[in-house]
């Protein structure tokens, strides 16, 4: 009954800092001498719990090792899957095998390669001492690693690793050949509580009931609510209700107006509301759903990972907005497309009726969700495709007042039969022959584009031109940093004035997410997974150039001449387009640097949309006393970050030593704590091919953006820094020369290794931290990247 008790608190209850020792020690208490031990062992009680502390960090998305999800019981009963998600030469899809969608069963799953960890026999009642999940733990307590100290090199945590994946009968061999590859892997290990809970559990038979969401009244009401909204009947309804299905299909939509409100997804079902849901099964949002269907709000039962939990509010002021939106024109449609692949790869024709610019509006509007949906969905582990951006760049969008193709009904016309989006195609002879067809077209839509805004009568462009949030919507100016083979995507300008800067239209902002989300199969073959990243790389051309229009016109070509170093100068007259050329812009310039020019003034006219001033990495934009400390703890921290922020590594050879990601924890004696991101950006000469990244390095020019707040989803290292010690910690660094000093001087004395006694409490401290500031948007967060240092 007591460990009944201790095991019911959440992973948010778990993170508390205020009674996790405590806890600790009574519960161990009370396992050893209450006799509780010998009791039932409840899955969604006490081991549930376990599992979202130890390894649902590791065993989330499509990256998990060996496919086994660990994010739901049906996952662990699954099992596990030699053949891993993500396989960069494969040369046709692989049938789906997306949990709770492409199989119902364990027998079902079976047949699709997936074998027991919990039992060598398919009923797992049976044979518990064969199971490969009690070996493994048994393997990590036999196998126990120093404390705070670096893994042995025999332990391989890198992402290129190659997942061994062994069933029942391997696991004698297994063992002798690595015998430090017990879980959880290359980290400190469970408490014995833990352990010996896990493995009464598996004794006991494995047994597991899953657990049922109930929704309250209040929620029952909203669900049916809006699901009346995405299943009216007229013509114009079915249209906006299937354009808005495969925009919001990806996100975790929840209730604003409720406290505490359930997480749901839209999905596409047989059957209609108020009845049992059954989902349509389909590889993409908008493959034929084969006859008559439903828009359903399901739950979302796994637990929530910050890496795939990409919130969309649900309200009646969003109700409003679509019906003002999407109904106020007197538009009409008598056909409703069907779902060929000429309909899937040109959404500007197939949502031709609805006016352009409601669609673009409310994607302004949630201008955030859209960017995280390109690299928060189903690409949790994409260098291939995440090299095609820069590691800091910040975004913003064109007003739809001056964006022609939503207020030119000509243009529009003339350009839509020319938006087609690549990655549809399979083979490599057919994804060749695809890619020459849309990229004559890109090319041709782009030289129309370019001639309207550069047609005598055209103004030049302005800051006005910039769209402005409607002065009060902060999703106008986002700040984007890539980390290797992951994104974050965060509201505001954030860190130092970057190399480059997106400045995306309509046209732009829809056809990526189609290119990235809504037409990607994360099970297909490489030549489509080629043809996206091929595709996306225009994309992000596109938004560059179109950037340029805002500079002097003697700026731009020496611009991206520098954006595009080395054999991409081939690509800039072999792929690219010309750049805007004949209009000046309507903005006065009076310094040698127009591109930091315009920033300042871009900082400034939208000053109201920023949550805060940057002054730890754009120390000039004001006092340290600006920003809203709550002590003087916050000013001497903010203080001596910035003495490391923004300062090139030929200057500070400390920020070569740094991950791409690692969080500073500061915290004082009463409590009170505050984390850091910082990010590296690494500079490269260009980011135009897919393969060869090493050779297109600048370390030399490579930065520290430093943020508070937690803003990336992969943590690479923490460092926990008490108050007192934050200027030793930043001296220790500008004093520094090479790595193994990094690893002298700062890892050994304020690093948190995976080794370290406290690991687990300090880093999930870090989504503790999520829910204390924003439990909306919190999720656990994923270690599979914490390095070795």
């Amino acid at each position: 009954m007591w460990l009944d008790i201790f095991m019911k608190f959440s992973i948010k209850d778990i993170h508390s800092a205020q009674w996790k020792k405590r806890a600790l020690v009574v519960s161990s208490f009370l396992f050893y001498f209450s006799g509780s031990h010998a009791e039932t062992v409840s899955y969604q009680q006490q081991i549930k719990p376990i599992f979202d502390k130890h390894c649902v960090v590791c065993h989330a998305c499509f990256d998990a090792p060996c496919q086994l999800v660990l994010t739901h019981g049906d996952g662990l009963f699954r099992g596990a899957n030699k053949q891993p998600v993500y396989n960069d030469l494969r040369a046709s899809p692989v049938p789906p095998t997306r949990l709770h969608i492409d199989a119902q069963s364990t027998e079902a799953w079976q047949k699709k390669g997936f074998f027991s960890v919990l039992s060598e026999k398919t009923d797992p009642t049976t044979n518990a001492k064969e199971s490969v999940l009690k070996q493994l733990l048994l393997m990590h307590e036999k196998n126990k690693i120093t404390p705070n100290k670096r893994l042995p090199k025999e332990i391989d945590i890198g992402l290129k690793r190659k997942n061994m994946c062994p069933k029942p009968e391997e696991m004698i061999r297994f063992k002798k050949i690595f015998p430090h590859s017990g879980m959880p892997l290359g980290v400190t290990g469970m408490t014995d509580v833990e352990r010996q809970t896990l493995l009464d559990w598996l004794a006991q038979g494995a047994q597991y009931v899953p657990a049922t969401i109930k929704l309250t009244d209040a929620e029952q009401d909203l669900v049916g609510d809006w699901e009346r909204f995405f299943n009216r009947k007229g013509l114009r309804e079915q249209l906006v209700s299937r354009w808005l299905y495969e925009h919001l299909f990806m996100g975790h939509l929840y209730f604003s107006e409720l406290d505490e409100p359930k997480f749901f997804q839209i999905v596409r079902s047989k059957s209609g509301p108020g009845k049992p849901i059954k989902q349509i099964v389909s590889r993409r949002p908008n493959a034929d759903p084969g006859g008559d269907f439903y828009y359903r709000l399901k739950p979302v039962e796994e637990t929530i990972v910050f890496k795939t939990h990409v919130v969309f509010a649900l309200n009646q002021t969003l109700k409003k907005r679509i019906n003002t939106l999407f109904y106020s024109d007197d538009w009409q449609t008598d056909k409703l497309p069907g779902y060929t692949d000429a309909e899937r790869s040109n959404p500007f024709q197939t949502f031709a009726s609805i006016p352009a610019n409601a669609r673009y509006r409310f994607m302004l509007d949630n201008a955030e969700y859209f960017l995280q949906t390109y690299i928060r969905g189903p690409v949790c582990h994409g260098q291939i495709a995440t090299d095609v951006v820069r590691d800091q760049f910040w975004v913003m969008f064109q007003s739809p007042e001056s964006d022609l193709y939503v207020t030119s009904a000509e243009f529009r016309k003339r350009t839509t039969p020319h938006m087609d989006i690549a990655g549809l195609e399979e083979g490599i002879i057919e994804a060749a022959s695809a890619w020459f067809s849309i990229k004559k077209q890109y090319n041709a839509y782009s030289n129309m584009r370019q001639a309207a805004y550069e047609a005598d009568g055209q103004a030049g462009a302005s800051l006005n031109e910039i769209w402005d949030g409607d002065d009060l919507n902060s999703n106008a100016l986002l700040s984007v940093f890539r980390h290797h083979d992951n994104v974050s995507v965060r509201k505001g300008l954030i860190g130092d004035y970057p190399n480059t800067v997106w400045w995306m239209d309509f046209p732009l902002l829809e056809r990526a997410y189609y290119n990235l989300v809504a037409n990607f199969d994360v099970f297909g073959s490489t030549p489509q997974h080629a043809q996206t990243r091929l595709f996306f790389d225009l994309i992000r051309n596109d938004a560059e150039r179109n950037f340029l229009r805002l500079l002097p016109s003697n700026t731009r070509q020496p611009l991206i001449d520098q954006w595009y170093e080395g054999a991409a100068q081939i690509k800039l007259i072999t792929s690219y387009q010309e750049i805007y050329k004949k209009k000046e812009p309507l903005i006065d310039y009076s310094t040698d640097d127009p591109k930091k020019e315009f920033l300042q003034q871009l900082l400034y006219y939208f000053s109201h949309l920023n949550d805060r001033l940057d002054i730890i990495n754009r120390p000039e934009e004001g006092s340290i006393q600006t920003i809203n400390a709550d002590s003087n703890n916050d000013l001497s921290v903010t203080h001596s970050l910035r003495r490391i922020a923004s300062r090139a590594a030929k200057e500070l050879p400390a920020v070569k030593s740094f991950p791409e990601v690692t969080f500073i924890r500061v915290f004082d004696d009463d409590g009170r704590k505050e984390i850091y991101s910082v990010f590296r950006n690494r500079r490269h000469t260009n980011v135009a091919f897919m393969l060869g990244e090493s050779l297109r390095r600048k370390p030399e020019f490579d930065t520290l953006t430093i943020f508070p707040g937690v803003l990336a989803s992969y943590p690479n290292f923490i460092f926990n820094v008490h108050v007192d010690e934050i200027n030793l910690f930043t001296e220790t660094l500008l004093a520094l020369n090479n790595s193994r000093e990094f690893e002298a001087k700062v890892v050994r004395r304020w690093g948190v290794r995976r080794t370290h006694p406290e690991f687990w409490d300090l880093f999930h401290d870090l989504t503790a931290y999520l829910y204390e500031h924003n439990s909306i948007e919190a999720g656990i967060m994923d270690m599979g990247r914490y390095e070795n240092l």
